[in-house]
């Protein structure tokens, strides 16, 4: 039966669909227990950021009575209540795995994790000296009943206890403490020696637990329960045409993390009439409250305190050296014989940073262009640059000072730089830069000659290590023309229309030609198909939404054009669906590496089109961002592309796929185990 309308996957619920095949990973067993550990902080990670950007608008746009049609699409009535049952059985199951499989495994290890048990009693003297010599300066009490209701801030993603004590010299109605648990400031965890081989860990939290009757001599606890409040990072910019951006930007920051609640995570055993009094003293809605475990922020678990030990740790994979650079030659020389492509973090990152160290000290280079979205805190790459400016060279860079968490280092960043003598482009009204794209412009002969950096990932030396993405270097000289001009663009400050339209012929930038030839593309496999001819396309995402994009997709599905999708992360593509999906699947690959490229590929009747760059499919990128893919010549290059990709196809250990109903349903087959991140980096350690 065909389908007559077509049917679209929510977005939040799919984004929490992607975090339970993280839970997955914590789950299996044939993952090295402390990674184990590092996906069940990353689970919860996710789930914070959930919670601060886009709980928000679930609850805002949920409540709405009076709704534009495409919001009731995205926001259906009930959908604050799936998400919460989603996220609370998702904490369940969070928990199963923690106590009935990572705990015991530690002690097969001889590893005694103490979790919602009492301290071992043997373990008091080294607990209370701990308390006493580095935790107890850390403690700020502060008795709820002694100031006034609203007047006490709780910070973000900040842990605390709610205490309720009696005095003796007073009996009578019960008091309420807060009591700060400085996890920010102190570890999370203590390992001590428990002999004959064994160790204990024991939570921050624990240890002060153990030692209340210090900190409140004379008084009885009769509880202790902890809290976390979740707050709302949206940053209201709506005003940015005008004025200083950068200032505008740190006033925000300054009032992120005093925004709205949008989460109070308590502890499950909290008394109703403590839960009531919490919402009362603190000005709180009943529909924030979200019931946990004993302990919050285990995001922490990642530190826990076992990473050194090789036998619960995956075996290390170094970096590959690329066999295009040799360190003996300079970069822009092993550019200028061919062009280049690097795959992250399989390939060391050092070529990205030589191609900027390189080019400050270069006496030839005349100019550096640059966009830059995240960063590294201890950034070699701005360093370079600065170098490089300080060198005499003219460098711009453009800094995307709306990158979300990352707004702080960014302005830190342009400071820097400013002060460095580097030309500094920061944001343009209503839109975000998104695009990887570098420039080095070096005279040649009396002439300048480009050569250029296009990539799927930031300049972030640090994400480089364990995100998957792509590093393009050329020196095509059509490239470095269309890099001229959107750097031209960039540098005026002004509107996509009003800069007017740029004949981008060799890159795809958004607002400009991007979305049109993707449409464009697509149309041609559609066509090829009704006309017998080879027809296929192959798309790797972290996000899918834009819905006239899915729709092309599906109308390729009717035209029987098999569709391959990778998408990491949220997909509202509903795969599957007969008369509409049915030539579609949707895979999810989760394994050591953060898998973050983008990448597209067309049939074209037998000569496949490649492309690769920064865009994902989600309307902010396609719609609000300045976005850039570049096509891929080079067939050396392209069967490269399609080796990883054909390996990540076939990946049936890390990778699920997405069903109708968002569920990530492993992959069963008679193959062999084939593990495609693993088969990727041994299959360029031995090109």
């Amino acid at each position: 039966m065909m389908q007559s309308y077509n049917t679209y996957l929510n977005r939040d619920l799919s984004w929490l669909s992607f975090n339970g095949r993280v839970l997955q990973e914590a789950a299996d067993p044939f993952v090295a227990l402390y990674n184990r550990f590092q996906f069940l902080s990353i689970f919860s990670s996710n789930l914070d950021e959930f919670f601060r950007v886009r709980m928000p608008a679930v609850f805002a746009f949920s409540g709405l009575t009076t709704k534009k049609i495409s919001l009731e699409e995205e926001y259906p009535a009930g959908l604050v209540q799936q998400v919460q049952q989603t996220i609370q059985l998702q904490q369940e199951e969070f928990g199963r795995i923690l106590r009935d499989q990572l705990i015991p495994a530690l002690k097969n290890h001889q590893i005694y994790f103490c979790y919602d048990e009492p301290l071992p009693i043997h373990h008091q003297p080294a607990i209370r000296d701990f308390f006493l010599s580095t935790v107890m300066s850390f403690l700020q009490p502060v008795f709820l009943h002694r100031v006034p209701r609203g007047s006490v801030f709780l910070e973000n993603n900040a842990l605390y206890f709610i205490l309720e004590s009696q005095s003796a010299e007073e009996p009578g109605e019960p008091e309420y403490i807060l009591l700060n648990i400085p996890s920010a400031l102190l570890p999370r965890f203590l390992e001590l020696p428990a002999g004959e081989g064994w160790s204990s860990i024991l939570f921050l939290d624990d240890i002060i637990r153990e030692s209340l009757a210090i900190v409140f001599p004379g008084k009885s606890i009769k509880g202790a329960w902890s809290v976390k409040l979740t707050r709302n990072a949206d940053m209201n910019l709506e005003d940015e045409f005008a004025g200083n951006l950068a200032e505008k930007i740190e006033k925000q920051l300054e009032k992120r993390d005093a925004g709205p609640a949008t989460r109070l995570l308590v502890d499950g055993a909290m008394p109703e009439k403590v839960r009531q009094f919490v919402l009362q003293f603190f000005e709180l809605d009943q529909r924030e409250i979200v019931t946990g475990g004993k302990y919050h922020q285990l995001k922490d678990l990642a530190a826990i305190p076992v990473s050194k030990r090789m036998d619960l740790s995956q075996d290390a994979w170094f970096p590959l050296p690329h066999p295009g650079f040799d360190v003996q030659v300079p970069v822009i020389e092993s550019i200028r014989k061919a062009d280049q492509l690097l795959h992250l973090p399989y390939h060391s990152y050092h070529p990205v940073l030589r191609f900027f160290n390189e080019a400050a000290l270069d006496p030839q280079i005349r100019e550096i262009y640059i966009t830059l979205y995240r960063v590294a805190p201890d950034s070699h790459i701005v360093n370079a640059l600065m170098s490089a400016a300080r060198n005499g060279k003219s460098v711009t860079v453009f800094v995307e000072l709306k990158a979300r968490f990352d707004e702080a280092n960014n302005l830190k960043w342009s400071k820097k730089m400013k002060a460095a003598g580097i030309k500094i482009i920061s944001s343009i009204p209503t839109l975000k830069v998104h695009a990887k794209v570098a420039m080095l412009r070096r005279e040649e002969k009396g002439a300048l000659v480009d050569y250029c950096y296009l990539g799927t990932g930031n300049f972030n030396e640090m994400t480089g290590k364990f995100y998957t993405d792509h590093g393009f270097f050329t020196a095509s000289k059509a490239i470095g023309q269309e890099l001229q001009l959107l750097f031209s663009y960039l540098l005026s400050g002004k509107q996509p229309d009003d800069f007017g339209k740029i004949p981008f012929h060799h890159l795809l930038v958004s607002q400009f030609n991007l979305v049109r030839k993707f449409d464009k593309l697509i149309r041609r496999e559609i066509s090829n198909a009704r006309e017998g001819k080879p027809a296929g396309i192959t798309i790797k995402l972290n996000n899918l939404q834009e819905r006239s994009m899915i729709d092309r997709l599906y109308e390729a599905s009717r035209s029987g054009v098999k569709v391959q999708l990778l998408v990491r992360g949220i997909c509202c593509l509903d795969p599957g669906v007969a008369g509409q999906s049915e030539n579609i699947t949707v895979t999810r690959i989760v394994d050591r590496y953060l898998e973050h490229a983008r990448v597209f590929v067309f049939e074209n009747d037998g000569d496949p089109v490649y492309f690769m760059g920064s865009a994902d499919w989600m309307n902010r990128n396609l719609h609000s961002r300045i976005e850039v893919c570049f096509k891929v010549e080079d067939p050396r290059l392209k069967s490269e592309i399609a080796a990883i990709l054909d390996m990540q196809m076939k990946d049936n250990c890390k990778a699920a796929f997405l069903t109708s109903q968002l569920e990530n349903t492993r992959i069963l087959n008679n193959a062999p185990h084939f593990q495609a991140q693993e088969a990727i980096y041994q299959w360029l350690k031995n090109k």
